[in-house]
C-alpha cells in the first residue's frame, strides 16, 4: 500500500491509477513512477535553459513535458500546459478527470491555475531535438530501472 501523505507534488491526494501498459514492472501508479524519477531526474534531463539552476535538491526543476509526456504513455490521458512567463508551458497530466503534476515542487510554494489550460501534444513538444532525446533517455532510464 503506497503512503500517499509522503508525496508533495500538486494533485497527489488522488492520483491512484493503474498503468495501461505491459511496460515498466514495479510502475504501478504515479506514486511509484515518482518514487523511480527521483533516482533517474538529474542536469541530463532537465531542460537545458535551467540545468544552471537544477541541483538535487531541486530534482523536479525543468523535467516537466518529458515527465508529463512519459506519464501519459504509462496511464493514458491527456497533457496539458500552463503558460508561463516568457512564453513556455509548464506541463502535466489529466488522467481519467484526475488532475496532477509530478514535477510542481519545482515551483515551491507558488500555486499554479491548472484550470483550463491548453491540451499540449508531444509532435510539438518533440519537435525540439533536444527535448525528444531528453525524453527517451528519461524512458530508456526508467526501462533499466525496472529491470
Amino acid at each position: 500500500m503506497t503512503d500517499i501523505a509522503k508525496y508533495r507534488f500538486y494533485g497527489a491526494d488522488d492520483a491512484l491509477l493503474p498503468r495501461i501498459v505491459p511496460e515498466y514492472k514495479g510502475i504501478d501508479d504515479p506514486y511509484k513512477l515518482y518514487d523511480a524519477l527521483e533516482k533517474i531526474w538529474c542536469a541530463d534531463t532537465c531542460a537545458p535553459r535551467m540545468r544552471d539552476e537544477w541541483s538535487p535538491a531541486n530534482k523536479t526543476l525543468g523535467q516537466c513535458s518529458i515527465t508529463a509526456f512519459l506519464v501519459q504513455d504509462i496511464f493514458g490521458g491527456k497533457v496539458y500546459g500552463i503558460l508561463r512567463p516568457g512564453g513556455n508551458y509548464h506541463c502535466y497530466n489529466v488522467v481519467n478527470g484526475k488532475t496532477f503534476d509530478l514535477t510542481s515542487e519545482q515551483f515551491g510554494d507558488e500555486k499554479l491555475n491548472y484550470e483550463a489550460n491548453p491540451e499540449q501534444f508531444r509532435e510539438v513538444h518533440f519537435a525540439k531535438e533536444e527535448k525528444r532525446l531528453r525524453y527517451e533517455y528519461l524512458k530508456r532510464k526508467l526501462a533499466e530501472f525496472c529491470e
